[in-house]
């Protein structure tokens, strides 16, 4: 899969771009609030139909425009195809495919795999526990279309749940049976794929963590869930007189969470920044080659500002890695051009350079 131009109108700081990209490697360079990160976040709207790191869209419109637009030519499959997004103030977004509109968002997920590397992956070690089943979802939600159908009807069961609990009055008891019954059935079905995806995925988290680290730490993730001593439904029974106190429903997939470990410790009481950082970059590439395979598309690979506060050692094992073969259409941001300059010298691809000031996005070079 490539992206072979990008359209942005009015999309955070960016008033307007139109780009022709590299098939392999496309760099951006510009300081930090130049608009780089903003540039990426577009691809990254393309294919999750919101933002990485903003979930308001009408905070993502430009200043005083009434609309954000974005376009993108792919090649999918053999085909180019046209996918367009559009926000508007107080509106519902537009999300298109080759002019036809979706009738669900959730229908275009996993149609343009993608991975993102930022630095706010440090969130996954220091942030809670929703960043972290965030990571989960989002992956699983790109190859597995059950998966994302029982989270979005789990969801709804909760909504429905805790509106319930918080009513004023007399709970009527056979509804919140009924809700019950569906927080159970879909929550096994997103716990086992949950657990499945962990277990197959740690081998290939080790593997990259070795490859960039050059040691022999090792790294685990242990996946923790109110279902892994399956007896879910006895629990939740137990704890429905403490959630009507509440007001909200205690237990579930939804407070699942990963304890993110190094040699039986959890990283975020011993790693240093450093060691941080290189986990979840190889967690992030560890996703990339485990979603290359689970749904035999190369996806795009957005690298924001990832070689900050990483030793020489790192950054060169990082570099031979995402040069590789293996790796698809990779898109790289940097405030250092000592950094881009050292990744470009070492490739006989075609590449792309920009640069970023203030929202504009001007390409400065082009070479074989």
């Amino acid at each position: 899969m490539i992206l072979e131009r990008l359209s942005i109108l009015n999309y955070k700081n960016i008033e307007q771009a139109d780009l022709s990209l590299s098939p392999k490697i496309n760099c951006f360079l510009g300081s930090n609030g130049m608009g780089k990160t903003n540039l990426l976040d577009a691809i990254y709207y393309l294919s999750f139909c919101k933002s990485h790191n903003n979930p308001i869209d009408s905070q993502n419109i430009y200043h005083d425009a009434d609309f954000a637009v974005m376009q993108g030519w792919y090649q999918l499959e053999g085909k180019q195809e046209e996918f367009f997004c559009s926000l508007r103030r107080k509106q519902k977004k537009q999300f298109k495919r080759n002019k036809k509109e979706y009738e669900r968002f959730s229908d275009h997920i996993g149609t343009l795999p993608l991975v993102m590397v930022s630095p706010s992956d440090t969130d996954l070690i220091n942030g809670g526990s929703d960043e972290r089943r965030k990571f989960m979802d989002l992956f699983l939600s790109q190859f597995d279309k059950e998966y994302l159908h029982s989270l979005i009807r789990y969801g709804k069961a909760l909504q429905q749940r805790n509106a319930l609990l918080k009513s004023d009055g007399r709970i009527d008891e056979t509804l919140l049976e009924l809700w019950d019954e569906q927080l159970i059935e879909e929550g096994k079905i997103i716990y086992k794929k949950r657990f499945d995806f962990i277990e197959k995925f740690i081998p290939t988290f080790q593997k990259f963590y070795d490859f960039i680290c050059l040691s022999n730490e090792r790294v685990e993730l242990k996946y923790e869930s109110h279902f892994s001593d399956n007896n879910f439904e006895a629990l939740l029974k137990q704890k429905r007189e403490k959630d009507k106190i509440l007001g909200y429903t205690s237990i579930g997939v939804h407070k699942d969470d990963l304890d993110m470990q190094m040699d039986g410790y959890s990283i975020k009481r011993v790693g240093s920044q450093g060691q941080n950082k290189t986990y979840v970059v190889a967690l992030k590439l560890a996703q990339f080659d485990f979603l290359r395979q689970a749904t035999a598309t190369t996806p795009i690979l957005l690298l924001d500002d990832i070689f900050d506060k990483l030793d020489s050692s790192r950054v060169e094992q990082i570099v031979k890695l995402v040069l590789d073969k293996d790796f698809g259409q990779i898109f790289i941001t940097d405030t250092n051009r000592e950094h881009l300059d050292h990744i470009l010298s070492r490739t006989n691809s075609l590449y792309h350079l920009y640069s970023v000031y203030k929202g504009a996005v001007i390409q400065t070079n082009v070479t074989v």
